[in-house]
């Protein structure tokens, strides 16, 4: 090969794989001793998602072990029109009410109707409240003409709601490093995109998009990872999660 081919695939290269997850990442994500939940998907079968560690919640939909570019273990989840598809971590306990999560993900396609489509990827509920605390999740805003990420929460006295920005648009067909913080001394969730904070989504206790009342977080027990669609809708969606934390310190990517 003449040297200046060769000096191209050697630096084109890592540009190539820099948007797949990093296949070393597996070696060190779960070996933390202080992380509450952990899952990189590398000893878990192919085919059916199945774990002695988690279940699953369906509805039009499903969860899939399956090899990714570079070999590595990944979750494929696929719904169909407004289905759900989650990894469900049950018996969930953080110190004082307060932890941070991360995950690695792809999203093929957000929907782009009907308008004000809105979708959840991460979902977390509790005992004491019925408030139910969506730290990733955004809409197809029409004013915008494209889907947006938004910290939300339905079920309580804030009502539905989702805080939407347009300096936080939803990336399709990317692979995204994304972190979260639920923080319950002020009822407060953050949030990051590839170790950089995204402050204009956070909300707390006073400062959030639903009704007039205060924020307030259940005593968390359950944590919820994947995919749902809330409104009628004749589509399909796939998105790949890899590398799921959540620990009492950040994880980070």
């Amino acid at each position: 090969m003449p040297l200046r081919k060769a000096m191209s695939v050697v630096l084109v290269l890592p540009l190539l794989l820099a948007g797949l997850p990093s296949a070393t990442a597996h070696t060190r994500s779960c070996a933390r001793a202080d992380l509450l939940f952990c899952e990189d998907f590398q000893s878990v079968p192919l085919g059916g998602a199945t774990s002695l560690r988690w279940g699953v919640d369906t509805r039009h939909g499903t969860l899939t072990v399956e090899k990714a570019a570079r070999g590595q273990r990944v979750l494929h989840v696929h719904t169909e029109a407004n289905g759900r598809a989650f990894l469900r971590v049950d018996d969930f306990s953080a110190p004082g009410n307060s932890f941070y999560g991360r995950m690695r993900l792809k999203v093929d396609a957000f929907p782009k109707k009907p308008d004000w489509a809105h979708y959840t990827l991460v979902e977390a509920t509790g005992q004491g409240s019925a408030e139910v605390v969506r730290p990733l999740g955004g809409q197809y805003v029409p004013t915008s003409g494209r889907a947006l990420w938004g910290v939300g929460a339905d079920g309580g006295p804030t009502g539905d709601w989702t805080n939407w920005r347009e300096s936080a648009p939803s990336r399709e067909d990317v692979w995204q490093c994304v972190e979260w913080r639920m923080d319950a001394s002020d009822n407060r969730v953050e949030l990051w995109f590839d170790g950089k904070p995204q402050p204009d989504l956070t909300v707390s206790t006073r400062s959030h998009g639903g009704n007039p009342v205060d924020f307030v977080f259940p005593a968390f027990d359950t944590v919820k990872i994947g995919w749902q669609l809330y409104q009628p809708n004749d589509g399909a969606y796939d998105l790949w999660v890899d590398d799921i934390a959540l620990g009492s310190r950040r994880v980070g990517c």
